[in-house]
């Protein structure tokens, strides 16, 4: 809608007392809104008609293919591949899809991916005509209602990550060691990821991606499965009942890269130490009191080093052991946390209100001096193996509003030959 009219309010609304929002409304957004309804529009014109599929958007040198795309908001301010017809031709060989297939309607612009415009997008990006596969099964699982896509847009600079298990990982060279998100592939399947969420889902960083301080680029993780082969812990797609041969991908989303743990030394090198720290690390990687307003969509998955899952594991911890503990173990207290929900939500909320809303369980409605955990339950908490074999580190991946959702990456018939 182009010619679309908009009253705005001037200001952080939320930092002002309601005396001077009832003043700017009087004074300032009632004048807009009569301007709005009442005087003449300046008439963009209608929106142009979508292009068909095939239709060569734009001829020229490679700088000039960058300052077009640039200028039409389809990049991430990188410099990118140009998605020729044929290099697309080549990345559709790669499913057994048709071109033009739905494979999901991305919110917010709810537009359609297909296999056409996904590839054009990994081109861009960067990516080899093999990561289709995996491309394609990554918009499945965001397209999924559970993933809740539409809240990308909040002020909270939520970026989106995928987790890659099972075959796939090797074949495709996926990174799960030392470096792993910056390394191999892995950022070009992000770029890629974030493209697609640019110029399809519609989401484009201060127009209808409102985080405050800006983003990082989506990312890219495989799990060691190796490493978690040698301690007998299941790897992450096995525990969400995936055969062990079936490759997938996850959709998470994080608010935080950064700050890792480090639970070991010469002398502290023991479980008890290791989970303790998980939990200190928790504790400070996470806005409790948007913890509790979430309830079950407060998520976080804890990447582990192998060498600290070893020590877990031989301590007789499995993934489910050590998210429980976690769980049990990183505790806020009810009074505190009732004057930060209150200060939050400018609308009286407090513990007590959010189990009797169903948002928390029963049993979290204690007194103000009991303490409660930061997570409605341990399932919500996910450990995931990768990183540096010869490192003691952790680091808690946060997000609230998301849950993650995995999809089988289904590969062509003719994939080995592809």
């Amino acid at each position: 809608m182009p010619d679309l009219r908009v009253a705005e309010y001037p200001g952080a609304i939320q930092l002002h007392t309601e005396a001077q929002i009832r003043e700017t409304l009087e004074k300032v957004v009632f004048d807009r809104i009569v301007e709005g309804l009442t005087e003449p529009a300046p008439t963009q014109g209608v929106a142009k008609e979508l292009r068909k599929s095939r239709e060569i958007a734009f001829s020229g040198t490679l700088d000039e293919v960058n300052k077009f795309f640039s200028e039409n908001g389809w990049t991430d301010g990188l410099a990118i591949i140009p998605p020729t017809v044929g290099k697309v031709e080549e990345f559709l060989r790669y499913t057994d899809r048709s071109p033009d297939d739905e494979i999901a309607a991305l919110p917010q612009a709810n537009l359609r991916a297909t296999p056409r415009n996904i590839a054009a997008n990994a081109i861009m990006a960067g990516c080899r005509p093999e990561h289709m596969p995996l491309l394609i099964a990554a918009v499945e699982a965001i397209a999924d209602p559970d993933f809740q896509l539409m809240n990308l847009g909040s002020t909270g600079c939520k970026t989106p990550w995928l987790l890659v298990n099972g075959p796939i990982v090797r074949e495709l060279g996926i990174e799960y060691g030392i470096g792993l998100r910056s390394r191999g592939p892995n950022p070009v399947l992000g770029r890629a990821l974030g493209l697609i969420l640019n110029n399809i889902a519609g989401f484009r960083a201060g127009d209808t991606l409102m985080g405050t301080f800006g983003y990082y680029l989506p990312f890219v993780l495989a799990e060691d499965e190796d490493a978690c082969d040698a301690i007998g812990w299941q790897p992450y797609h096995v525990e969400r009942g995936f055969s062990r041969g079936t490759s997938t991908v996850t959709a998470r989303a994080t608010v935080y890269w950064g700050g890792q743990g480090t639970p070991g030394s010469t002398s502290t090198a023991s479980a008890e130490y290791i989970l303790k720290v998980a939990c200190k690390h928790q504790e400070r990687n996470t806005l409790s009191e948007l913890s509790l307003l979430f309830g079950e969509r407060n998520q976080v998955a804890v990447l582990i080093t192998p060498p600290t899952a070893k020590v877990l594991a031989e301590a007789g911890y499995s993934k489910r052991k050590v998210a429980e503990y976690i769980w049990e173990n990183t505790r806020i207290n009810v009074g505190e946390e009732d004057w930060l929900l209150q200060g939050f939500t400018s609308r009286g909320m407090t513990v007590h209100k959010l189990v009797e809303e169903g948002r928390l369980p029963r049993w979290f409605d204690m007194g103000p001096e009991e303490r409660i955990p930061m997570f409605a339950s341990a399932e919500l908490i996910d450990i995931v193996v990768c990183g540096d074999a010869y490192r003691d580190k952790l680091m808690s991946l946060w997000c609230n509003y998301f849950k993650p959702v995995t999809r089988e990456i289904r590969l062509p018939a003719g994939w080995v030959n592809c």
